[in-house]
Parts: C-alpha cells; sequence; structure tokens
C-alpha cells in the first residue's frame, strides 16, 4: 500500500476516523486518542462502563485493558500506555465501548491502481487465546446471508475511500444480536490469508504482486465465489500442558500430513532450530472440503498425523478444541478458549 493509505488506516484511531466517514459502523468510543487522565474518565463517563484501553499502533492485544469502573480506569490506563510504549515505541491509545462475549470476523479486500477494489468473503477468527488466533476458517459458521453482504461490503466500501491498493484486511467485531462494528484494518497480508486462497481460488500472494507492478486486478467482484470450507490452524512452538510456554529447540524429525484438501505451509524442517527470538509459528496446516463438518475432520485427522519431534507444539490442544461441541456448533466467542477451556 502506499504511505498515505499506510498512515490513514495503519492507526487504528486514525481508521476509525476514516471508518465514520464511509459509513461503516464502528465501536462507540472516545474522540481520538486520550490526552489525559481526565479525557479517559470523561469519555468513559459518556461512553458507559465497561470500557476497552486500545492501542492506537500495533496489534496482538497489548496495550489493551478492559475497565469495568473508574478506579480500574484509572490503573489499566497507564498500564496500557507504558505496554504499548514499550512493544511499539507510541504510547497513544483510545476508548471504546467493550463489547462482551463478540465474534471476530474479518474480510479480505484486495484493491489495484486503477480503482478496481473487491472483497473475498470473510474469515471466522474467534477462536483466541490472549487475543491471539489459533484457528480460522471460511466462511463464518454464524452469519448470516445478509450480514455477510452488509459486513463485506462495508469492508470495500472503507477501502475504495481510503484510495487504498494492494492486499488489506478489514477488522469487525460482531455482537451477539448480529451487529457488527469495525476495529481495525491489517494493511498488509495476513498469517490466515490460504483460507481465502482455499475457498476463493485465488493466489493472493501472486496478485498482490501483479497489483503493485500496476496489473490490474483479474477479476471482478461478480467472479469471485465461496467454494466449500477452509481451515487453518497456526502450529506454534509452544507447550499447551505448561501454560502455553514457549518451546524452542532443535526439531529431530518432522513429519507433515497429506492427502485431498490439506496444505501445509512451513519453513520448519527436520534439523531446524527453532530459535527463542521471534514469533513461536513453525508452520500453518490449512484444510479445504465441502462442508465445515468435513472440515472440522479433515482437520483433526490431519493434527493428528502432524509429528514434529524434539519440541512441544499447540496441535494437541487444536484438536481438544475442534472435537468440542461448542466449536462444532460455531457458537464461540473470542474469549470462549480461555473461559470455556483454560479456566483451570
Amino acid at each position: 500500500p502506499s504511505p498515505e493509505a499506510m498512515t490513514q488506516l495503519g492507526d487504528k484511531a486514525t481508521a476509525r476516523a476514516v471508518a465514520i466517514a464511509a459509513n461503516v459502523p464502528v465501536v462507540p468510543g472516545s474522540d481520538g486518542l486520550l490526552a489525559d487522565e481526565a479525557h479517559a474518565i470523561e469519555s468513559a463517563q459518556n461512553i458507559g462502563y465497561p470500557v476497552l484501553i486500545k492501542a492506537t499502533a500495533g496489534g496482538g492485544g497489548k496495550g489493551m485493558r478492559v475497565a469495568p469502573n473508574e478506579q480500574s480506569l484509572r490503573t489499566a490506563l497507564q498500564q496500557a500506555q507504558q505496554e504499548a510504549q514499550a512493544a511499539f515505541g507510541n504510547a497513544g491509545v483510545y476508548l471504546e465501548k467493550f463489547i462482551d462475549r463478540p465474534r471476530h470476523v474479518e474480510v479480505q479486500v484486495i484493491a489495484d491502481n486503477h480503482g478496481n477494489v473487491c472483497h473475498l468473503f470473510e474469515r471466522d477468527c474467534s477462536a483466541q487465546r490472549r487475543h491471539q488466533k489459533l484457528i480460522e476458517e471460511s466462511p463464518s459458521p454464524l452469519l448470516s446471508s445478509k450480514t455477510r453482504t452488509a459486513i463485506c461490503e462495508a469492508a470495500a466500501r472503507l477501502v475504495r475511500n481510503a484510495d487504498y491498493q494492494n492486499a488489506g484486511t478489514v477488522e469487525f467485531i460482531v455482537d451477539q444480536d448480529d451487529n457488527f462494528y469495525f476495529i481495525e484494518v491489517n494493511a498488509r497480508i495476513q498469517v490466515e490469508h490460504p483460507v481465502t486462497e482455499m475457498v476463493t481460488g485465488i493466489d493472493l500472494i501472486q496478485t498482490q504482486i501483479r497489483v503493485a507492478a500496476g496489473v490490474p486486478l483479474p477479476f471482478q467482484q461478480e467472479d469471485i465465489r465461496l467454494n466449500g470450507v477452509s481451515m487453518e490452524c497456526r502450529i506454534n512452538a509452544e507447550n499447551p500442558d505448561k501454560n502455553f510456554q514457549p518451546c524452542p529447540g532443535h526439531i529431530k524429525q518432522m513429519f507433515i500430513p497429506g492427502g485431498l484438501g490439506i496444505r501445509f505451509d512451513s519453513h520448519a524442517h527436520a534439523g531446524y532450530t527453532v530459535p527463542p527470538f521471534y514469533d513461536s509459528m513453525i508452520g500453518k496446516l490449512i484444510v479445504h472440503k465441502p462442508t465445515r463438518e468435513e472440515a472440522i475432520a479433515c482437520m483433526i485427522r490431519g493434527l493428528e498425523e502432524l509429528r514434529v519431534e524434539g519440541i512441544a507444539t499447540t496441535a494437541s490442544f487444536q484438536i481438544r478444541v475442534l472435537k468440542d461441541p461448542a466449536f462444532v456448533a460455531g457458537t464461540i466467542d473470542t474469549k470462549w478458549v480461555e473461559r470455556e477451556l483454560l479456566c483451570s
């Protein structure tokens, strides 16, 4: 994307203003970044508790705190600012109304330099732990066709109004009544882009390179169709039995599952040493099947066949998630994993 587009959409507070101008629903929140504690308290009183403090830069849950009342807001504000400064070099934070038990739905978009903007439908990323996504899927299992159309059109409208080019993701939360609210734009390709590739048949990496070279998009919105169901599990070098403790080290052997509808993206291999300095993800297991029931079964089989000897991975925990009746029913929210599976 251009520097101008990234300036508009790469910063959450600025992106929020762009969304409002594009008539995209946003969570009720503060008027821009918080100047000081007094501004935070006044904004929270106008919004109504509980409120969510969010860092304007970065992501992954850093610089984010829930404040149920004024006393907790005073403490959490300083904590969020300090964490945001340490993580992103930017202590700026703002407030949003806290939406209880939301789903996390994001829309993949791509735009060229010739005025063409397309969405590639949505991904549901509600299976999370500490704001880190564990499992992604497309399409979202609970969105009605009406809401799917509205949320995807809203994402494309925001991107078009920002004169954005290349690949990006517009993220939303969806409440229990199917109302959706814009939260941020990821002005880049995302980890979970293979999910969208599988259900649309569009190679997003190839397409974004062609767009950057000035080539028009080879398709129009009406050409893009959802085909089946795709899921992705992020395979992290972490030990679920020890509170997801990072597990760097030497991979002695690695067996990759295969078969129809299975894809594995990774840089790791037998003999590779996972370093302790970076993100713990060592691979992505992606499946594509005609139905969600078949996709879940295929993913469980793939995770069971995956062998990474020498280090622990999150695969066993993801099998547990996939077998849970709430996940099978598609009724989970972003706090479900922590509330129901990790409460002990």
